[in-house]
């Protein structure tokens, strides 16, 4: 999930120039009602900030007249989406978080590879990447796997990567990477799995994208698929209060088979969220076998 950061101040717009008070936590419940994210009230400026941007291009006058118009849309309608992308940003690219992905491709990869051979009895591999934004971590994934899996033909591997944002998942679609997203992808990598389309942008090889699915998932709603090895839930969970903590925890451990891993943010704070589970690493837990 992304954060609430500032990307770039708006000039003032007179008696817009600020959301109210009263305005302010009528958007943070609507917020908090659909997507599980608290909007602090010191965010009042990122907030007017962002949706004059949508005044602008809905033709909406004003704050509240927005707001009234949000309220009666569908979760999944285009400009609801395009307030959620106003309101968050997208701080991601390929390979972020080196020693998790060391990890990942020297000791997980490996010993997955040993298991499904003499335990799991079949070559599978099925890894969840949730709140994946553009697709740069299910992109990382799937080059780990290309390089490090033996005898990747013979085995059925399933990405998925899910976000709340219907516009984030059709870039993650696209594929296409500029240098800044691709800046730590190792060099032997970029040449064996990517393709430039023209200066500056990279577009991963079908060797990579036949491993994933992308698709429109919101963190606070269980996920309808069968269970997953491995489950990628990074950088989201610090932007949920308490509560909702608890229902995206709940929906994360039924989509992780029993003895699957759980591969969190370092900054997450799991806590008694995962006291079930065991703790390998501090961003590393063992959903138990029962």
């Amino acid at each position: 999930m992304p954060s609430l950061e500032l990307i770039k101040p708006l000039p003032p717009m007179g008696p817009l120039e600020q959301v109210t008070e009263s305005q302010l936590a009528r958007y943070a419940e609507l917020i908090y009602q659909r997507t599980g994210v608290r909007v602090s009230p010191q965010k009042r400026m990122l907030l007017s900030n962002r949706l004059r941007r949508r005044l602008r291009e809905t033709g909406i006058k004003d704050f509240e007249g927005y707001y009234q118009h949000l309220r009666k849309l569908r979760p999944d309608d285009p400009e609801w989406d395009a307030f959620l992308q106003e309101i968050t940003t997208h701080e991601t690219y390929l390979f972020r978080d080196e020693a998790q992905w060391a990890w990942f491709s020297k000791s997980f990869l490996p010993q997955h590879a040993a298991e499904a051979a003499e335990v799991l009895g079949k070559r599978s591999l099925r890894i969840w990447s949730a709140a994946c934004s553009t697709g740069d971590e299910p992109v990382t994934i799937a080059c780990c796997v290309a390089a490090s899996l033996p005898n990747l033909a013979r085995w059925k591997v399933h990405v998925l990567g899910t976000d709340i944002g219907v516009t984030a998942i059709e870039q993650a679609r696209s594929a296409v990477f500029g240098e800044r997203a691709m800046r730590l992808v190792p060099e032997d990598y970029r040449v064996r799995f990517f393709q430039a389309v023209r200066p500056g942008l990279w577009q991963p090889r079908p060797l990579l994208t036949d491993m994933i699915t992308y698709r429109r998932h919101n963190l606070m709603e269980p996920l309808r698929d069968p269970p997953f090895d491995l489950a990628m839930v990074k950088n989201v969970l610090i932007y949920f209060d308490g509560a909702s903590k608890k229902t995206v925890m709940d929906n994360v451990r039924a989509a992780i088979r029993p003895g699957g891993l759980l591969v969190a943010g370092a900054a997450e704070g799991l806590g008694e969220l995962v006291k079930d589970f065991t703790r390998i690493q501090p961003w590393l837990y063992r959903r138990p076998l029962r």
